[in-house]
């Protein structure tokens, strides 16, 4: 069999590789604070003893989209948004602490304050838990104070602070639960530049448009390379045909 059909084969994998993360950014589309995957692919030369005449398709590693999402108003006291540079940090499911921009925060029944993801807001003192109160109020600094159950509207009692941070881009990386780490995985140190905004969230970044468009270049890619496929097998037969002629 020609070689060709392993060459097209590799060209759709990747194909169908890049389609996968593309339709994971547009199913995300509406995801608050998600940022979008980057799938890259690169043109390899196959060597061996004899002139490297054919070209495969490999993976490289894949990124993601740092750029900010637009920030809509909601009005909501417990949703937040990160006014510029920096992230939220939170406790990821295995323990560890990574960065979002999603501030959909609620409050569960454990007095626990997560964001929309189920993933605990960190603060200065660890994760944070809030009890029982009649008013919450969120600074733009991440301060977090409470009105106590049976106190005065004057009587407001600072209760932690939420960690945000501002590690260089070029440090991060994207988890496959989304979240944002260090390469080196360790934790980074609060940054008081960072600010909020209350009553506002963070939506994707993803481009809904050039999402679909994309979608369309990438089955009509796939689409090209099954048919090599098809012509190399036509091709193979057309060989062995002319062979038992002979």
């Amino acid at each position: 069999m020609d070689r060709m059909i392993f060459i097209a084969m590799s060209g759709a994998k990747e194909a169908l590789a890049a389609q996968a993360v593309n339709s994971n950014n547009l199913a995300n589309a509406g995801t608050t604070g998600f940022k979008a995957d980057f799938q890259t692919s690169l043109s390899q030369q196959v060597y061996g003893p004899v002139h490297p005449s054919r070209v495969y398709a490999t993976a490289q590693e894949s990124g993601a989209d740092l750029n900010k999402g637009s920030i809509i108003s909601t009005g909501r006291e417990l949703d937040m948004a990160i006014n510029g540079d920096g992230w939220f940090a939170v406790q990821a499911n295995d323990g560890t602490e990574a960065y979002t921009r999603a501030g959909d925060f609620h409050i569960d029944t454990l007095g626990r304050l997560k964001n929309g993801a189920g993933h605990v807001i960190l603060g200065n003192k660890g994760p944070i838990s809030i009890p029982q109160h009649a008013a919450i109020n969120f600074g733009s600094d991440g301060t977090i104070s409470i009105q106590p159950l049976g106190d005065t509207p004057d009587t407001m009692v600072v209760l932690d602070r939420i960690k945000l941070v501002n590690p260089p881009m070029d440090q991060l990386q994207k988890g496959a639960d989304g979240l944002m780490r260090l390469e080196n995985g360790k934790p980074t140190k609060p940054d008081a530049s960072v600010s909020m905004i209350a009553g506002s969230l963070e939506q994707s970044n993803v481009n809904s448009v050039a999402a679909m468009v994309k979608m369309i270049e990438l089955a009509r890619s796939y689409e090209a390379q099954v048919k090599m496929m098809r012509t190399a097998e036509e091709n193979d037969k057309a060989a062995s045909q002319i062979i038992q002629m002979s």
